[in-house]
C-alpha cells in the first residue's frame, strides 16, 4: 500500500480510502466490520463516511453507517487510523435535524457532536461540507442558473464554524465536497483574511467518465495546496463492467435504486464505457484495473475512495486501485478521452 501526506497536514493516509455508504442499506453491521478488518489488513488506514449515509438516504436509516463504523472503531488503535465524515448541506434532506441543514456555526457544532457520538470517538480527522450552502449545479447538473440564488450562512461563517471545532479538539482538519473551483478559492481567501486554517481536501466525483476536476478545479487545487479524494472512481459500479449491454445484476445498486446516479445515466455513458472496456481487453487488463489505475495515476488525487457490497468486489477493487498503468495505456486512455471528454459530469 502506498501512502501520501495530505497537503498542509501531518496525516500520512493510504492512497486507497475505504468508502462506507452502502453500510446500513445494502450491507449489515457484520459485513461492514468484515470489510474494515480486511481493508486494514491490506494497509488501508483511511475511512470515509457521512452523517447522511447510507445511500439512498432516508429518515429511517440516516446515521446508521456512522454507527456501524463506531462499533468497530471503538475497539481499534484510534491513532493509527484516519476517519473522514461530512455534515449534510442545506435542503435535500429535511429529516436531518428536523430540516436544520443551513451551515451555521451551531448546526456544524451539532452535526460534529452527533457524528462523534455515533462514531464513538473523540475526534474526526477530516470533517467535510458534503455539498455547498450556495446555489451551484451538482450531482449531474451542468448549468449554473442565477435564478436559483438563495440566502444562507456565508462562507465566512462556515469557515468560522469549522475552525471553532478545530479549536475545541473535535476535528483536526476540514474539507469540501461536491465543490467548484470558485468555492475552493473563496474558502481559502476567507481563511487567509481571518488568519485561520483553510480546507485541506476536496471530495468530488472523479473517474474515466467524470472528469470535471481536470480543468479549473485542478488549477485551484494546485494553487491552494489541496488534494482530491476521488469518489465514485468506478462511476457507481458502471466501470466494473457489470451493467454492459443493459445488464441488471441482481442486488446491484442501479438495479435496486432507479433514482440514483443521475450523472451516470447520460446518453453517451454506455458508449464510452464500451470503448474503455474494449481498451482494457486490448491491454490485457480488466475494466476495473483500467478505471482505478487511471484515477490513481492523476497527480492531484490524494486517495481513491473504494466501496463495495461484497468481499470479492472489495478485494478486486483494492488491488486494482494500487495498479500502476504503463505510459502506453495512459496514452491510449488520453486518445479515447478525446472522443468522450466528460460523459458524466
Amino acid at each position: 500500500m502506498q501512502y501520501q501526506i495530505v497537503p498542509g497536514t501531518e496525516m500520512n493516509v493510504s492512497r486507497v480510502c475505504l468508502g462506507t455508504m452502502t453500510w446500513g442499506e445494502q450491507n449489515s453491521e457484520a459485513q461492514a466490520h468484515e470489510q474494515l478488518d480486511y481493508a486494514v489488513d491490506q494497509g488501508i488506514n483511511f475511512i470515509d463516511t457521512a452523517e447522511m449515509y447510507p445511500v439512498p438516504p432516508n429518515a429511517k436509516t440516516q446515521g446508521r453507517t456512522e454507527k456501524f463504523l463506531g462499533t468497530w472503531l471503538r475497539k481499534q488503535a484510534r491513532d493509527k487510523l484516519f476517519v473522514a465524515s461530512k455534515v449534510a448541506g442545506p435542503g435535500r434532506r429535511d429529516w436531518i435535524r428536523g430540516g436544520r441543514t443551513d451551515l451555521t456555526q451551531d448546526v456544524i457544532a451539532e452535526a460534529v457532536d452527533t457524528s462523534l457520538q455515533r462514531l464513538q470517538t473523540d475526534y474526526i480527522d477530516i470533517y467535510q461540507i458534503h455539498w455547498p450552502q450556495r446555489n451551484v449545479p451538482m450531482f449531474g447538473g451542468v448549468e449554473y442558473d442565477p435564478h436559483k440564488e438563495k440566502g444562507g450562512p456565508s462562507i465566512q461563517e462556515q469557515v468560522e464554524g469549522m475552525v471553532a471545532m478545530i479549536k475545541a479538539g473535535k476535528i483536526r482538519h476540514y474539507g469540501l465536497s461536491n465543490e467548484t473551483a470558485w468555492g475552493v478559492c473563496e474558502f481559502h481567501r476567507v481563511a487567509r483574511e481571518l488568519g485561520v486554517p483553510g480546507p485541506v481536501t476536496i471530495q468530488n466525483s472523479y473517474s474515466l467518465i467524470s472528469r470535471n476536476a481536470d480543468n479549473d478545479l485542478a488549477e485551484a487545487m494546485f494553487r491552494q495546496n489541496m488534494s482530491l479524494l476521488a469518489y465514485s472512481p468506478l462511476a457507481a459500479g458502471l466501470l466494473s463492467g457489470k451493467y454492459i449491454g443493459g445488464a441488471k445484476p441482481e442486488g446491484a445498486r442501479f438495479t435496486l435504486f432507479d433514482s440514483l446516479g443521475a450523472r451516470f445515466r447520460k446518453p453517451i455513458v454506455p458508449e464510452a464505457i464500451d470503448a474503455y472496456a474494449k481498451l482494457a481487453k486490448e491491454r490485457g487488463l480488466t475494466l476495473v484495473q483500467l478505471a482505478l489505475g487511471y484515477v490513481a495515476s492523476r497527480w492531484f488525487v490524494g486517495s481513491s475512495i473504494i466501496g463495495a457490497t461484497d468481499m470479492k468486489q472489495l478485494e478486486e477493487d483494492i488491488a486494482a486501485a494500487q495498479l500502476e498503468l504503463d505510459e502506453d495505456t495512459l496514452k491510449a486512455i488520453s486518445e479515447l478521452q478525446g472522443r468522450y471528454p466528460n460523459p458524466a459530469p
